[in-house]
């Protein structure tokens, strides 16, 4: 082992050749210009792309760093904007309730003043039965505000039903349309009398059947129907309907038709109670 180390070429030297080489090359490019020329073409084909390359890359990686930059500020700026949109969005709504209500309130108070020689409170509709119609809805007025059973009330520009249950805090109407409802009314223009009942399946098409109507009355299409003086529970002179049709009966001795309510049935939210009971007011 100890005579092929002494064999090896020494380090040293190696290192005195190459930096001999190295300032033989740098002494030849300083006194001949065309020396070093080579190697430098050599250099440049070499390191010229790898340099342009690294450009394009740090140039693609530049432009990328500032679409992601961009990309989060358009996020942010988007987030900004749903949230905006959101809020005008609730606002529109709750200018469309605010509005709807208003016209609601002039409406009753409207209503309230045509029929202005009866007292009235006013009360908000807080539930209703299961169908589509209101037929019977609660009220968020009861006894403690001076509501009692067979009060009128109207709403939506006409005669709504009449008051069947209350509460402290509560009342229970009872709508013309239901089933089981039948208002003595009269036609205005003549002041002839006939019966408006209620009927659950016939206000699907926007009518309720009038009856008991004299054969010798002459009705015509949109003749005002009013509450007639001769019912027992409801005050007179409300406004129900409007003629549709009439012809005579079977019998030739009466006549039936329909009216159109001027109520919406679909949508009550606020009425009118008259508190002054039928009997109190004939009394």
């Amino acid at each position: 082992m100890k005579k092929r180390s002494e064999s090896i070429f020494p380090t040293k030297y190696i290192l005195f050749i190459l930096t001999f080489i190295c300032a033989a090359c740098i002494v030849l490019s300083i006194v001949y210009d065309d020396f070093g020329r080579p190697v430098k073409n050599a250099v440049a084909t070499v390191v010229i792309p790898v340099q342009e390359g690294i450009n394009k890359a740090g140039g693609w990686l530049s432009a990328r760093s500032d679409d992601l930059k961009e990309l989060r500020d358009v996020m942010k700026e988007n987030e900004s904007l749903k949230a905006e949109i959101e809020s005008l969005r609730e606002e529109n709504t709750s200018l469309v309730l605010n509005n709807n209500k208003l016209k609601e309130l002039q409406e009753l108070l409207g209503l309230s003043n045509q029929y202005g020689t009866y007292e009235k409170v006013a009360a908000s509709v807080i539930s209703k039965d299961s169908s589509n119609w209101f037929s019977s809805f609660t009220i968020d007025k009861g006894s403690d505000d001076g509501i009692a059973v067979d009060m009128n009330v109207i709403g939506n520009g006409g005669l709504i039903g009449i008051v069947t249950k209350v509460g402290k805090n509560y009342a229970v109407v009872r709508s013309i349309i239901d089933d089981s409802s039948n208002v003595s009314a009269q036609f205005s223009k003549t002041q002839d009398t006939c019966i408006v009942e209620g009927d659950l399946k016939l206000v699907n098409d926007g009518i309720l059947p009038i009856t008991n109507i004299n054969k010798d009355v002459t009705v015509a299409d949109g003749d005002m129907v009013v509450t007639s003086n001769i019912s027992n529970k409801f005050l007179p002179g409300i406004l129900i309907g409007y003629v549709k049709e009439v012809s005579n009966d079977s019998n030739n001795l009466t006549k039936s038709g329909y009216i159109t309510p001027v109520a919406d049935f679909a949508h009550v939210s606020d009425v009118l109670v008259i508190t002054q009971l039928k009997a109190t007011v004939e009394e």
